[in-house]
């Protein structure tokens, strides 16, 4: 059976959200539509959505503060899913086989960062919900060659689906941060990611210590296993080795830099960050502390990621969403009342 055989036999139009004008979620940057199901492509993949995490990244994009890349686009990059169908090419994957599809959607394969197996740095990089139609949609295409095969049994949909960007970019930031062994780690910002990584860190031996405005977060910290939880700009109680800035807040660069111990480093891990104010050399960089930046990840990290935490099964605190609530979900997260993760259920 042909690709347009396979759609066919699916279903003639799917449902999908789209940001149409960009601004604030208060003004409905977001439309519901109907459309023809996509066809899959040479190479490509049809998968029917299951599940779909709500990144602050979607926020961003419906909010116009990452420029859209294409007209009507679709968001969301934590999509699990069923293989439905597949274009000319595609092997090693079956109707019904469970995937994830994450941010990165492509790159080239051939430039001098993706030989150097950095391809997060690949200048002709595509990403989904972003230069393609992401999981805010019952049907979405993906590059067989960039999805996660996920385990057919165990996790449900709407605990693996965070774990697809909020999950394996803070697996990314952690590596970045260069904590050491049984060192002591800050989080600033305590949402889909931190939560995320902070269980990663401690199973890996790490003290955290958390720093965020929002009281309902820092509980959550704590009942994480946090060694303490504090205001986005206190001090925490003890120098650190490494911080990972996730809170969208370029006020918060300088905080955590001097929050560092002699040779620590900082790895700001969001896509968009509000202007750095300067910085005093003597105090913010001076002792060899380093400022880095997270460029969203490579397919290794996201298996090294998933292969990790087989065994650890973090907790995903989320709150979820039917799918016509996808808009009331960035909605809510834009006001900071999500704890944890938002997630959309396309199943109900």
């Amino acid at each position: 059976m042909d690709p347009l055989e396979r759609v066919a036999a699916v279903a003639v139009e799917t449902e999908a959200w789209v940001v149409g004008r960009p601004g604030p979620v208060a003004d409905g940057p977001l439309r519901r539509v109907r459309r023809a199901v996509p066809v899959p492509e040479p190479g490509e993949l049809l998968v029917e959505v299951d599940v779909c995490g709500v990144c602050r990244t979607d926020l961003h994009l419906a909010e116009g503060d990452l420029a859209p890349h294409r007209q009507d686009c679709t968001p969301g990059h934590e999509a699990v899913g069923r293989v439905l169908a597949w274009g000319p090419g595609v092997e090693d994957f079956a109707v019904g086989d469970r995937v994830g599809v994450a941010w990165l959607a492509g790159t080239c394969g051939h430039c001098r960062h993706c030989l150097a197996g950095q391809e997060n740095l690949c200048a002709d990089s595509r990403y989904t919900g972003w230069d393609r139609d992401g999981g805010f949609a019952h049907h979405l295409l993906a590059r067989a060659d960039y999805v996660y095969p996920l385990p057919p049994d165990g996790r449900d949909a709407a605990e693996l689906a965070p774990l697809l960007c909020a999950g394996i970019i803070g697996y990314r930031a952690l590596e970045r941060a260069q904590l050491p062994r049984g060192g002591r780690l800050g989080l600033y910002g305590f949402g889909a990611s931190a939560h995320l990584t902070a269980q990663l860190a401690q199973a890996r031996g790490a003290t955290v210590h958390v720093l965020t405005r929002s009281e309902q977060a820092r509980r959550l910290a704590l009942d994480l296993g946090a060694a303490s939880a504090k205001g986005a700009y206190d001090v925490p109680p003890e120098p650190l080795d490494a911080a990972i800035l996730f809170a969208p807040v370029g006020d918060l660069v300088p905080v955590a830099l001097a929050a560092l111990d002699r040779g620590g480093t900082l790895a700001v891990a969001g896509i968009h960050l509000s202007d750095i104010p300067p910085l005093n050399y003597a105090q913010h960089l001076f002792q060899e502390r380093t400022l880095r930046s997270v460029t969203a990840n490579t397919r290794a990290d996201g298996r090294a990621y998933l292969a990790e935490t087989a065994g650890l099964a973090p907790r995903v605190h989320s709150v979820v969403y039917p799918f016509p609530a996808a808009d009331r979900a960035l909605a809510d997260l834009a006001a900071d009342r999500v704890t944890g993760v938002a997630v959309l259920d396309l199943r109900t």
